[in-house]
């Protein structure tokens, strides 16, 4: 979850102008980057002098490009090689934070840096791990059993040939460790039908890398905590780029922006009050244009609330929509 796909070295973040126009930098203020990844957001608002960046990244190859922008923007710059789940603990004191970006896909560099194994292009080893991590997804591969699989790769890849697939994996993983070719080569004994629109492989290692790198919970705590620390009249941006990460934003600020009574003590309805304000019903996406120069993009949702109000507890109608998610990541346990 760190940073927009590239289709060139060049970076190239999804949407810029968009979220530019959205979060107005021009008017200065302090802005948090959770997918710092190749630094093309934070570059960006950097640009605007009275403004302030705090990056996030779990991902530490980001720390070079952290330190090549703090010699242009000097200490408005501040990188954390930490989770995004993390922003709760960040030390603010009195300051007021403006807003909070979440880009959920992947740079160029990461998809093709073939020793993180996110892409099934990728040899030997399974890996998947962005950092920070407990394990990998050779663990995964390897170790869990074949009804844990198969709910990983059904509610995390939505794919349908899940039980199939977790099947194969466990005779064939009786007489070798499975590594990246030999999963791939699986899948696709796998699938009886022809002329995938695309590559057979692509939900199952989508599903592998969500675990892997447990990018529900990290979404859901992310959006949750992020919420906690912005100012009432801040807002949060977040791209996605597949159904299920975005199913979980719209949610979240679709549920938050109706009137509720958020404490079972005032019941009444003209005490009720909404968190959000939704900035738009539908998701911005990519123009015609963006997409010709950067294929990658056609996939992107933008969606964006402001904070109406401080709610001390807004989050157990999100956490409870979304249990059955959390408790999949919760396999890891096992590993």
């Amino acid at each position: 979850m760190n940073a927009t796909i590239l289709p060139e070295k060049n970076h190239y973040p999804v949407l810029l102008n968009e979220i530019i126009s959205i979060i107005t930098p021009q008017y200065g203020g302090t802005f948090i980057d959770c997918t710092f990844g190749q630094g093309g957001y934070s570059a960006e608002i950097l640009n605007y002098s009275n403004t302030k960046v705090i990056a996030f990244d779990r991902d530490p190859d980001c720390l070079k490009i952290a330190k090549s922008l703090n010699k242009k923007f000097g200490k408005r710059l501040i990188f954390n090689n930490k989770k995004f789940s993390n922003l709760d603990k960040l030390k603010l004191g009195s300051e007021k934070i403006d807003t909070i970006i979440f880009d959920l896909g992947y740079s160029y560099t990461q998809i093709k840096d073939l020793s993180k194994g996110l892409s099934f292009n990728s040899q030997g080893k399974l890996n998947m791990k962005m950092g920070l991590n407990d394990f990998s997804a050779d663990d995964v591969i390897n170790k869990l059993d074949k009804f844990d699989l198969a709910k990983i790769f059904k509610f995390l890849g939505d794919d349908k040939d899940s039980k199939k697939i977790a099947n194969k994996i466990i005779k064939n993983r009786s007489k070798k460790k499975i590594n990246t070719e030999d999963l791939v080569k699986i899948i696709q004994t796998c699938k009886i039908r022809k002329n995938y629109k695309i590559h057979v492989a692509t939900k199952i290692f989508q599903a592998l890398r969500i675990f892997v790198n447990k990018e529900i919970s990290e979404l859901i705590f992310g959006l949750i905590n992020a919420t906690k620390i912005l100012k009432p009249g801040g807002k949060i941006v977040v791209v996605t780029f597949h159904s299920l990460e975005d199913k979980i934003v719209k949610f979240f600020f679709k549920s938050m922006s109706e009137k509720k009574s958020f404490s079972r003590y005032v019941p009444d309805i003209n005490s009720q009050e909404n968190l959000f304000k939704l900035g738009f019903k539908k998701p911005i996406i990519p123009s015609n244009e963006e997409i010709n120069v950067n294929p990658a993009s056609r996939s992107a949702k933008l969606r964006f609330v402001t904070k109406e109000r401080n709610i001390s507890k807004f989050e157990s109608q999100f956490l409870e929509k979304f249990n059955h998610l959390l408790e999949i990541e919760n396999l890891s346990k096992k590993l």
